[in-house]
């Protein structure tokens, strides 16, 4: 079957069909439009119209606008072509698909789709940032947040000690800086800082290129503007939508601030590490320098570490900084900022370590002093400067005092920590360390911590009997008793039976302290030692008197300025002004205190026991040539504190060691604590003119052996010496508690007829008590429960004449009126019971020799169950004036 063919196929074959259409047959000729005549060929012939017949094939197109050329003559001749006006032979029409090369139309395809893609991407932009933008407040309402206060902390002599607040450090004027340190910062964070808007298009582009190789984001393409975006206004989340804000947020501060100005504001907020924001805080934390002083090598390494400020820093990791370092110099260089021969030489030796600055025990100051501020000025609204009392010199020597003590020591007696608190006798802080080791542990142990004192409370026990009436010469009974279930043991195990209230101190005698606590109450003991300076909440309980309850060194120390100033209580003061930046003054200290809190004579008695605890006692170990001075140790149970507190007439040193786990270790107060104040003091106290502490201990050379009666055990009674029929007295050292082996006493004078008395001390008659010429004062007066002073001597109320015989006191234990007596070693009378008291069966032998005190005890047992009345018990059980009271 033949195909259909189209109009411009050719149909070959033996007969062949030629037509012509004229003008008239054209869609839209004009009818009646007479037709030109026939062009003749070229032979000069016209051509004559050959209309089609049936039967015949069609043969080719000879309409040369269609075939391009005449068809052939009808017999066997092919006609001349025809033509008509000058009318050009139309061409077949052209596909550019077809006509055009496979490459070129490849590119413009890429070309246009990349346009329209483009134009989409353009659109979903544009619709990505006016949503994250929407979400912005209004740019009118955008502005710089202020920088965080810093609190700039100054040594008495005006060396800065640190540093406080929230970004560590001061802000700092671009101006000032070395060329080489912002340099360093725009070679490796951003190059064309000064170039861009902003947002670097070049910069994201090439990031972009590198991650497509890598097939990962190799590196960042934040701007400085966008990176202090980020840190003023944003959170550092990473997200599209942060980023978008980022970029919004960059643009502002370029239209807003000039270039100088955002890389100021950049260099004083970025973070370098180790809590410090800003160049200035980032020199003295790593440097121990101002920023203006940073050497170019430094100045590498704190801009190298801004890619990772918390682990490429110099003290996080010294070997990647230095590798980063070497990275900003070499880019520096390639920037013209230095030659390579200056990169070079600021390189850091390999074989060398990076010094940085190590944050010392100054650091403890600095964060007590911190955390004043508000209690000071209030709120701290702009950088302030704050002056203190701090001696940078005895700071520095209490240091590494209690450093070196720790480490050779430590290891030895089982302790890791130590403290110190240093201040002048008026409660102004010289020296503070609160730990061994800043940068290892910030817990101040000076402040914060609040451990078990031991006998280092005990002075304060003893002030409180010295008020009601006791004197140093006062005897007790060192022994163990119980008390309402608690019964308080000497560490030793060995009791010294009766000794005066002096060596009760000096041997820190646990037993002696617990009867003095019981006897003025521990109330009492608590209002002294709060009257005294110390703050912590105490509870009163008989154990108060053995340093149970928590206190802390800072408090305790400044308790025992008054023994050393006169008797003036004192408020631990370590800052002395306060400034603004533009020196605005905004606190300054004042003299004001507490006043007086000892009584001149009180003190007197106060300084003479804690000066022999130092010289015969427990403290012995402590020594400060041709000073005068006054301390007492303290340990606690199981020896997990030790510490000595001790004082001269300028100063006053608390000393504290131990665990932070509170572990038993094998120190006393005596050892290591008394070493490390000895050492300390002796430094504080170079140059300075020796001055003696009020009052004082007696002098040795002048000071008179101290009578004491001696009591029958089986009797209650003085015992009687039957060569003479008078009651048996010893003689006692007064500086050092032992007896005087051939003292016969003064030599016996008559007595005054009215008064029983001696006539040198019949003036005193209507008083009581004689004067002791050493103090004015007189000795042995008691309180009674009423408040009364009571004469020993007498029985009754100071200044009541002595009563006769016929008016004698009622023996409150038995009931029965007591017996008058005189006392051989002082002429004065004496009331004693008229009959025996009950007690233990033992026979009662004189003590040979000298007095032999306990060793130094200073820990104590833990209450038990209450029971009513104290009981006894002992080698030595003799009847003394702390029986009477207690009522045994």
């Amino acid at each position: 079957m033949e195909r259909e063919r189209g109009p411009r196929d050719t149909v070959q074959g033996s007969d062949q069909m030629d037509f012509r259409i004229t003008a008239d047959d054209r869609v839209g000729g004009q009818p009646g439009r007479k037709a030109k005549p026939a062009q003749r060929s070229a032979s000069g012939k016209s051509r004559e119209r050959v209309e089609p017949s049936m039967g015949r094939a069609v043969g080719v197109f000879v309409d040369d606008e269609r075939s391009g050329g005449a068809a052939p003559a009808s017999k066997g001749k092919r006609p001349a072509p025809a033509k008509r006006g000058k009318a050009s032979p139309p061409r077949r029409p052209k596909k550019p698909a077809r006509r055009r090369s496979g490459a070129g139309g490849f590119l413009i395809g890429v070309l246009h789709w990349g346009f329209v893609l483009c134009l989409w991407a353009g659109i979903a932009i544009a619709g990505v940032i006016v949503y994250y933008g929407a979400q912005l407040p209004s740019s009118d309402t955008w502005t710089v947040p202020d920088r965080p206060p810093n609190i700039r902390i100054l040594a008495a002599d005006g060396q800065l000690i640190s540093n406080r607040g929230q970004t560590g450090g001061e802000a700092t004027v671009l101006r000032e800086l070395p060329q080489y340190v912002p340099a360093a910062v725009l070679a490796i964070e951003d190059r064309r800082f000064y170039e861009h808007f902003g947002v670097d298009m070049i910069g994201l582009a090439a990031v972009a290129v590198e991650s497509v190789q890598a097939g990962r984001v190799t590196r960042g393409a934040s701007t400085i503007t966008q990176q202090l975006a980020k840190n003023l206004f944003l959170t550092p989340d990473q997200t599209l939508g942060r980023k978008v804000q980022e970029a919004l947020l960059a643009v502002w501060l370029e239209q807003s601030y000039s270039k100088e100005e955002i890389l100021e504001l950049y260099l004083n907020r970025v973070f370098f590490g180790h809590n410090s924001y800003g160049i200035e805080a980032a020199a003295q934390t790593y440097f121990g320098k101002s920023a203006r002083n940073l050497s170019l090598g430094e100045a590498a390494m704190l801009a190298g570490s801004l890619q990772a400020p918390s682990r490429l820093n110099p003290k996080s990791d010294p070997a990647a900084t230095a590798a980063r370092q070497k990275l900003v110099l070499n880019a520096m260089a390639e920037e013209g900022y230095i030659t390579r021969e200056e990169a070079q030489a600021a390189q850091i030796d390999p074989d060398h370590t990076i010094r940085t600055k190590v944050a010392g025990s100054e650091s403890y100051v600095a964060d007590w002093v911190e955390s004043l501020m508000t209690a000071y000025i209030g709120d701290i609204e702009g950088d302030v400067v704050v002056s203190t009392t701090i001696d940078w010199d005895l700071q520095k020597q209490a240091e590494f005092i209690v450093r070196e003590a720790v480490a050779t020591e430590g290891p030895k007696r089982g302790f890791t920590q130590g403290a110190l608190v240093a201040m002048d006798v008026d409660g102004t802080v010289r020296a503070m360390v609160g730990g061994v080791d800043y940068q290892a542990s910030q817990y101040n142990r000076a402040v914060t911590a609040k451990r078990q004192p031991g006998s280092t409370f005990k002075p304060f026990v003893y002030l409180a009997a010295m008020e009601k009436g006791y004197t140093p010469d006062t005897l007790a009974e060192d022994a163990q008793f119980e008390y309402q279930g608690w019964s308080p043991r000497n560490a030793s195990g060995k009791y010294a039976g009766t000794v005066t209230l002096r060596q009760g101190l000096a041997y820190s005698l646990n037993t002696v302290a617990a009867r003095l606590a019981i006897d003025v109450t521990p109330q009492t003991v608590i209002d002294t030692a709060m009257r005294m300076g110390i703050s912590s909440p105490l509870t009163p309980v008989p154990s108060i008197a053995l340093g149970t309850q928590e206190v802390n060194l800072l408090e305790l120390t400044s308790a025992y300025a008054p023994f050393g100033n006169g008797g003036m209580g004192v408020i631990p003061n370590v800052i002395t002004r306060i400034e603004s930046k533009d020196g605005k003054v905004l606190y300054e200290a004042s003299n004001a205190g507490p006043g007086r809190v000892i009584a001149p004579n009180i003190l007197a008695e106060m300084n003479d026991m804690l000066e022999t605890a130092v010289e015969v006692g427990t403290g012995k170990g402590a020594n400060l040539n041709g000073w005068s001075f006054g301390g007492k140790t303290g340990t606690s149970q199981e020896s997990k504190d030790a510490l000595f507190v001790g004082y001269t007439a300028r100063m006053v040193t608390g000393v504290w060691l131990g665990n932070d786990d509170n572990t038993k270790t094998t120190l006393s107060g005596g050892n290591v604590p008394a070493a490390i104040w000895s050492q300390f003091m002796t430094k504080a106290h170079e140059g300075l003119p020796v001055t003696q502490i009020p009052g004082g201990a007696p002098d040795a050379a002048t000071s008179q052996p101290v009578a004491q009666t001696v009591f029958d055990p089986t009797t209650g009674q003085p015992a009687i010496d039957p060569a003479t029929g008078q009651p048996l007295v010893q003689y006692v050292d007064p500086t050092t508690g032992q007896p005087v082996d051939g003292y016969a006493g003064a030599a016996a004078a008559p007595s005054d007829p009215a008064t029983g008395l001696p006539p040198d001390a019949s003036q005193n008659a209507q008083t009581g008590a004689p004067i002791d010429p050493a103090t004015g004062l007189r000795t042995g007066v008691i309180i009674d429960a009423s408040g009364q002073q009571i004469d020993p001597a007498t029985g009754y109320p100071v200044g009541q004449v002595a009563p006769s015989a016929d008016s004698a006191p009622i023996d409150p234990e038995t009931g029965m009126p007591m017996q008058l007596v005189v006392d051989p070693a002082t002429g004065q009378q004496v009331w004693v019971p008229s009959q025996p008291l009950q007690a233990p069966t033992q026979q009662w032998e004189q003590p040979q020799g000298q007095f032999a005190p306990p060793e130094p005890v200073e820990t104590f047992a833990p209450p038990q169950p209450v029971e009513a009345q104290p009981s006894y018990q002992g080698d030595r059980q003799q009847r003394t004036l702390m029986d009477i009271i207690f009522g045994d």
